[in-house]
């Protein structure tokens, strides 16, 4: 049994590369394209920040932008999580986040899931049900960042009121793993091309907005919900969000704000009129990062329509902990 899995662990990772963008471990600076066999050298040239979790040494990265110098209050700090075959460093560098952080001033720290037993030794996030080893192991991510955030708190000029996650596959997993069971340290989250594939508890503390970002073509986690090519199984996104709008208390019916031949917008409002969910679906793209870059040839493009960064800062600028700014 435990075979299998890493065949088809593997399998997964091949498909990640090669099929929609993710990748192994790089630099986190601007730098030139690499060929396939060095990029998994580039984790080593990394100066990596450390926090010990549950007796493993966790790795992340932290962006600041120029404002952090010539600013004296806190800033909001954007948490990244890479996908399945990602790492930190390539969330970084192919989804040009802190270019954005840097345009707009709020700190972006990229942690790294952990490494899979297997020969790849491919990174994971425990989301729930998904994914392979991170879940296999039930390695406790959630305590990771939680403890992530606090640390850098500690150390960094940061707003503990606006701390926002964003998340690509995987990533974007847990992301909704960490509104559901830490509501109290996230004001937003953004995931990308995912599903919720965990039972959220009954009692919410409080509101969690949320922005999702999917494309039709995605057929590595089908928006409609089903079996993937690797015999994965997901819930379609319009329920989760359902279940969320009724979490949030907002009104029953989502509104359609924009339906053309690009995407389609839909929210959820709360009584105010206010929007609390908000959905794009892409007729283009695929299992990417909308706005990145294409990573490979045979990888899924990125949608050309909508930019992923632009829109989650626009959403993240709204909300802290007391709910709306």
């Amino acid at each position: 049994m435990r075979s299998t899995t890493h065949i088809r662990l593997a399998f997964l990772t091949v498909l990640t590369l090669f099929s929609f963008g993710g990748c192994a471990d790089e630099t986190p600076d601007p730098a030139p394209s690499f060929p396939w066999e060095d990029w998994l050298d580039w984790e080593r040239l990394v100066d990596w920040d450390t926090l010990t979790v549950d007796g493993r040494a966790r790795t992340f990265n932290v962006h600041l932008p120029p404002q952090y110098e010539e600013r004296t209050g806190p800033l909001p700090l954007v948490i990244g999580l890479h996908g399945t075959g990602g790492s930190a460093v390539q969330f970084d560098r192919h989804y040009h986040l802190s270019e954005k952080a840097d345009q707009e001033g709020f700190v972006a720290v990229y942690p790294n899931g952990v490494k899979s037993d297997g020969r790849l030794g491919i990174r994971t996030w425990n989301a729930g049900a998904c994914c392979d080893f991170a879940a296999r192991e039930n390695i406790d991510d959630v305590r990771f960042i939680r403890e992530l955030i606090d640390r850098l708190i500690l150390t960094y000029r940061i707003d503990a009121k606006r701390v926002y996650v964003t998340g690509m596959s995987n990533g974007g997993m847990l992301a909704y793993r960490l509104a559901a069971e830490i509501p109290e340290k996230i004001a937003a989250i953004a995931p990308v091309s995912c599903t919720m594939v965990v039972d959220p508890p009954a009692e919410q503390s409080r509101s969690m907005p949320i922005l999702h970002l999917h494309s039709v073509l995605d057929e590595i986690v089908p928006y409609n919900g089903g079996t993937n090519p690797l015999g994965y199984h997901f819930p379609p996104v319009d329920s989760v969000l359902n279940v969320w709008a009724k979490r949030n208390g907002c009104l029953p019916d989502a509104q359609v704000v924009t339906d053309n031949d690009r995407y389609m917008q839909v929210q959820w409002v709360d009584e105010k009129g206010s929007p609390l969910i908000v959905y794009y679906v892409t007729q283009d793209g695929g299992h990417s990062w909308p706005g990145g870059e294409r990573v490979r040839p045979q990888a899924a493009p990125p949608s050309t329509v909508i930019d992923a960064n632009d829109l989650l800062w626009d959403f993240f600028e709204r909300f802290n902990l007391q709910y709306r700014i």
